[in-house]
């Protein structure tokens, strides 16, 4: 069994088409259902990387959250702290703060309310009913950060 904190799983074909898809209209200054592409310096090459996110919103905050855990968005925004949500030509720099995982169970509930359609085979059986234990249990595969 992978532990929590090493959770990651790979896209599949199908989802690297979907994500190209999302990211070209994301480029093109079309949302889909709030996506934006995500922009965060590389941890070691300093490049930016770029990747098709959804940005929630839960009570005027925004959050970003990664359905398949561990991956290297993840990784790079942590080291970095910073990075960019683009749609269309507009460029949105923000900082980032991790959240703890008491603080991410309102916020994968709302994230599977509004995208279990798309993310919800990630979360292995979790849906936004599942119970607050089930939520708790799960909260450290599914890093998410605030940003402002």
């Amino acid at each position: 069994m992978i532990e929590p904190q090493q959770r990651y799983l790979a896209p599949r074909a199908g989802t690297a088409v979907f994500n190209r898809v999302v990211a070209a209209l994301t480029r093109a200054g079309i949302s889909v259902m709030g996506s934006r592409v995500l922009a965060v310096r590389g941890r070691t090459s300093g490049q930016w990387r770029t990747v098709p996110v959804n940005l929630l919103v839960v009570e005027g905050e925004r959050y970003l959250v990664a359905p398949r855990g561990h991956t290297q968005w993840v990784r790079n925004l942590r080291a970095a702290g910073t990075g960019e949500l683009r749609l269309g030509r507009r460029v949105e720099a923000f900082t980032a703060t991790e959240l703890d995982d008491e603080e991410k169970l309102p916020v994968l509930r709302e994230y599977l309310r509004k995208w279990a359609w798309e993310v919800g085979a990630f979360f292995e059986g979790i849906d936004k009913d599942s119970p607050d234990e089930v939520l708790r249990a799960a909260a450290p595969g599914f890093p998410a950060f605030r940003i402002r």
